[in-house]
């Protein structure tokens, strides 16, 4: 099972990806995670992105669909595996779809965990965190909308687009993501 997990931030992705990959079996590749083991790892990919994340620069898609083709050969991904964080644009999405057709595989679906900002706003508002005062939030939401918008576009487009709704328990969300991806389990 190969998909992607796309949901703005307090939407509760962090604790679905985590029941989801223990459920399936699959790997949990989130783009921070990857870079930093690049990195430490001291890949060729993994030094390249290092110049870019030391100098507080975004580290570039070609790059970043490198590091994630690495992580792909290694044992843990044969079962399959959830991409969260990436894609984030549209130019990643067809980087990375042009890598996995290279590979000789594609993505079963990209679920979409939907919550509507105001639920958005009362979570992320509770949290007290620093980086959740309301303009923060606002603009953390407004960035999310701006670039995730024509990613899901691009992915109803091909069909791959499948939608779950976020409010409830965790159990509940996480049912309705079941009832989604029972479908692709192998």
């Amino acid at each position: 099972m190969q998909i992607v997990f796309i949901g703005p931030p307090g939407s509760g992705k962090g604790t679905q990806a985590e029941r989801i990959v223990q459920k399936y079996g699959i790997a949990h590749l989130s783009t921070g995670d990857m870079l930093r083991a690049a990195r430490d790892a001291k890949t060729a990919v993994g030094v390249e992105a290092e110049r870019y994340m030391a100098a507080g620069e975004l580290v570039p898609d070609d790059i970043i669909v490198a590091i994630i083709a690495e992580r792909l050969e290694q044992p843990d991904c044969r079962n399959g595996y959830l991409l969260d964080g990436i894609p984030r644009t549209i130019g990643q999405a067809e980087a990375l779809g042009r890598m996995l057709q290279e590979k000789g595989t594609s993505l079963d679906c990209v679920l979409e965990l939907k919550v509507p900002e105001d639920e958005l706003f009362r979570r992320l508002a509770g949290r007290g965190r620093a980086d959740d005062q309301p303009e923060v939030i606002r603009q953390r939401l407004l960035a999310y909308y701006e670039q995730t918008e024509p990613l899901l576009d691009y992915y109803r487009k091909q069909g791959l687009l499948k939608r779950i709704d976020g409010v409830g328990t965790i159990d509940e969300i996480f049912q309705r993501a079941e009832a989604v991806l029972d479908a692709y389990a192998h």
